[in-house]
């Protein structure tokens, strides 16, 4: 996993120590910063690395086949059920179980999904006997689900079961600094992996890709180095290169009481000057004392300005 942030180092070094013990944990975080890479590297540090690493997607999992697919099923213990089947807790025996997207596992399946937490008991459907397997459960989310228990879509006793660790994975736009380090490392693997030569970005394109808000995470900058280095194997990239929804991205500045909030993940002045100053021209239709009078200026220093930035209109 790659990256230099502090918020993101401490996450890293959380988990290096969890990884020791057999305790659950929940790894939460927006939609593609990367849960199941987490996920991957604790079962990797901890004494089951040899052992199987079982993914289940419970938004994937059919309601009515929920609990089998999960716990297994004897022979006749439903309608087309027409031998044994192992369910992924005996597949996971040994090793580690990750429960993606666990906010999506129907409630009905919860209360057992609990009760082999508590007791290391699993249950066949179809099978008055239990047996007990050596799982390890490292669960992921991306929902809120303090508010899915006020909601009553998952339950209390579960949840609190599950936060034993809890691993909070921060977003894209509040690592500072790693888009640019994440960018070249990525684009590296993939240039092996598709046997091209790496692009190279331009200053103002990684001035923009710096400034993007990334809501897609580190998946959408996965997808973007693959699109590049398919488009410019060997060549720059420059601005205009970049997909649109990033050439036109701002800088997001949010009013308080007293001025600005800062982004977590920082701002340039010089970019954001500039931008106020665009902003303002086209607001006034050129006018150049209508804008100054909008940024609060002489027009004389907008003038300056606009001349420091080389901002035509």
């Amino acid at each position: 996993m790659l990256g230099q942030a502090p918020e993101f180092l401490s996450v890293l070094r959380a988990m290096k120590i969890v990884s020791a013990t057999d305790a659950t944990v929940l790894v939460t975080g927006e939609s593609g910063t990367g849960k199941e890479l987490l996920a991957k590297a604790l079962h990797h540090f901890s004494r089951r690395e040899n052992r199987p690493f079982v993914t289940v997607n419970c938004a994937a999992l059919p309601e009515h086949l929920a609990e089998s697919e999960l716990f297994g099923h004897r022979k006749g213990a439903y309608t087309g059920a027409v031998h044994d089947e192992h369910g992924r807790v005996q597949a996971a025996n040994g090793g580690t179980l990750f429960l993606d997207e666990i906010g999506e596992l129907p409630l009905a399946v919860q209360a057992k999904l609990l009760r082999f937490l508590e007791t290391g008991e699993c249950q066949q459907l179809g099978q008055p006997l239990t047996r007990r397997v050596d799982v390890r459960v490292i669960a992921a989310t991306n929902r809120d689900l303090g508010k899915a228990v006020e909601e009553g879509t998952f339950r209390r006793d579960l949840y609190y079961r599950l936060y034993v660790v809890p691993l909070e994975l921060p977003p894209l736009r509040e690592r500072r600094g790693d888009v640019e380090l994440m960018l070249n490392g990525l684009t590296r693997e993939l240039a092996n992996e598709y046997e091209l030569e790496p692009p190279h970005y331009s200053k103002d394109a990684l001035k923009q890709l710096n400034r993007y808000q990334w809501p897609g995470n580190v998946r959408e900058l996965k997808n973007l180095c693959e699109r590049m280095l398919i488009l410019f194997s060997g060549r720059q990239v420059e601005l205009q290169n970049l997909p649109l929804e990033i050439r036109q991205a701002r800088v997001e500045a949010k009013t308080v009481a007293g001025g600005f909030l800062l982004p977590e993940m920082g701002i340039s002045l010089d970019d954001l000057e500039a931008d106020l100053i665009r902003q303002a021209l086209s607001k006034a239709l050129g006018n150049r004392s209508k804008a100054a009078r909008l940024l609060g200026l002489s027009r004389d220093t907008l003038l300056y300005r606009i001349k420091k930035y080389a901002i035509e209109y």
